[in-house]
């Protein structure tokens, strides 16, 4: 079954280039486009796609407010947003995640970078690109320190270890490669680490990660 994705770029090319690339992929279908922040909230609402693609600086709306009223915490049925970007400004990245996106690459990060973001992101899992991960870890480590909100339930170690792992954006398959572990092992790690943490999805886990100082720059 096809992955619905919808466009969201004011720039005519780049909606053309990315229609192409998703096109061409057998399980990727593109459902809709938009020009602008409020042209996509209205498609994305009525289309319900399986995944909205948003460029974070659009007229009307930008993208982090559209992630926000459609994925953002008090969005009772959160839709699955992944942003894209030439921007690689540190308040972006964050505003965009903090919002609720899945997901955060920029433009150049090719074709196989972004069908793999669309693919996490309907599968409930986040790809943030690596360089804006290393970025964000250090972001976070220059800031003042934050009052941690405490988990429901101490973290037994090995969830400590997936959380690391999950903040610095690997994926199911190179978490369980990482610590030796099958996938239903991690699946199962990350869902206590969710109902712990309260976390809707793998990005709230890697915030709470990076607010609490479990990771830190290297």
């Amino acid at each position: 079954m096809s992955i619905r994705v919808v466009i969201a770029d004011d720039q005519d090319l780049v909606r053309t280039g990315l229609v192409m690339i998703l096109g061409a992929q057998p399980n990727l279908e593109v459902v809709g486009e938009a020009a602008d922040g409020l042209a996509a909230l209205d498609l994305a609402t009525r289309l319900r796609p399986d995944v909205l693609l948003v460029d974070i600086r659009m007229p009307g709306l930008d993208g982090v407010e559209v992630t926000r009223r459609l994925a953002g915490p008090d969005v009772a049925d959160p839709m699955a947003v992944v942003v894209i970007t030439t921007f690689d400004l540190d308040e972006y990245v964050l505003g965009a995640l903090r919002a609720g996106a899945r997901g955060f690459l920029l433009k150049d990060a090719g074709p196989e970078l972004l069908v793999q973001a669309i693919h996490a992101a309907a599968n409930g899992d986040a790809l943030i690109a690596p360089n804006v991960t290393r970025r964000l870890l250090t972001t976070f480590a220059d800031q003042a320190p934050v009052v941690p909100v405490q988990p429901i339930d101490p973290l037994t170690e090995r969830e400590e270890e997936v959380l690391a792992l999950v903040a610095r954006g690997r994926t199911n398959a190179e978490i369980a490669t990482a610590l030796f572990v099958g996938l239903s092992t991690v699946k199962t790690h990350v869902a206590s680490l969710m109902t712990k943490l309260g976390a809707r999805n793998r990005v709230e886990i890697a915030m709470w990660a990076y607010d609490t100082r479990r990771v830190r720059a290297d």
